[in-house]
């Protein structure tokens, strides 16, 4: 091992001796951005960033894991993805089918967190295929957020809180009671999960861009300049330091 090896391992011991004491997220979300930066820089192609992304997710999954973190929301596609140009999108949804398949076998419960309708077709069935694989009795639950928004999560919500109300045979006055911060929650696609306590975008990008809206109104945020494919241990258990070191006052 050379010097910086061997630097690099004694850092990464007193990262992980600083947050013995500490209570670790129970909820992280994390914006995998610069897969497409990092593959021009690297002078790759685009799909060969994304590939080395997607294996970079397991690698943090597993980092997550070993920290006993049981729930994770990966950004993988948004809705705004959806724009780029066709023959991108069609390696990213084999990656991303391919991806899951392999979180599943990694052995962690994986959930879909997005509107699997913006989806083409063959996707959408490859991914109730591998999730009918899942492990439910993992210590890690996997949330895989693919065709995912913020705006859109809000607004499929509140039409499916609208159309249970109704199916009641509630009439106009007797919806809008029925519209609250808790009914609302509990159609979103995290439903009966916890709000995430960290998000973590990479990139140097220091917005959210619509992800987890509602759900983030009391999350610590960490922005990195670090693209997603060269993402280390050593950068989660930083951002980790850094949410344990904040007083966290919720609005009081």
């Amino acid at each position: 091992m050379n010097d910086d090896g061997l630097l690099y391992r004694v850092y990464e011991r007193r990262l992980l001796r600083e947050l013995e004491s500490f209570e670790l997220p129970q909820h992280l979300g994390v914006i995998v951005d610069g897969n497409r930066r990092w593959a021009r820089e690297a002078g790759e192609t685009t799909e060969h960033g994304h590939r080395v992304g997607a294996a970079k997710i397991l690698e943090f999954l597993s980092w997550c894991d070993g920290l006993d973190i049981p729930l994770v929301t990966v950004w993988m596609l948004s809705t705004d993805n959806l724009r780029r140009p066709p023959e991108e999108l069609t390696a990213l949804y084999e990656i991303i089918g391919a991806t899951i398949a392999r979180i599943i076998e990694a052995g962690y419960c994986v959930r879909l967190t997005g509107n699997a309708e913006e989806l083409p077709e063959a996707m959408r069935a490859d991914i109730s295929r591998v999730q009918e694989q899942t492990s439910l009795e993992s210590g890690l639950t996997v949330n895989v957020a693919i065709g995912y928004g913020g705006r859109e999560e809000i607004v499929d919500a509140v039409q499916e809180l609208v159309r249970d109300l109704a199916g009641q045979g509630l009439d106009g006055d007797g919806i809008a009671s029925g519209i609250s911060v808790e009914s609302v929650a509990e159609h979103l696609y995290t439903r009966g999960q916890p709000d995430p306590d960290l998000i973590i975008r990479t990139s140097g990008e220091q917005r959210l861009s619509g992800f987890l809206l509602w759900q983030s109104v009391h999350s610590e945020y960490w922005f990195c300049e670090t693209y997603w494919p060269g993402f280390r241990r050593i950068d989660l258990l930083r951002a980790l330091r850094d949410f344990c070191r904040r007083e966290r006052r919720f609005g009081a």
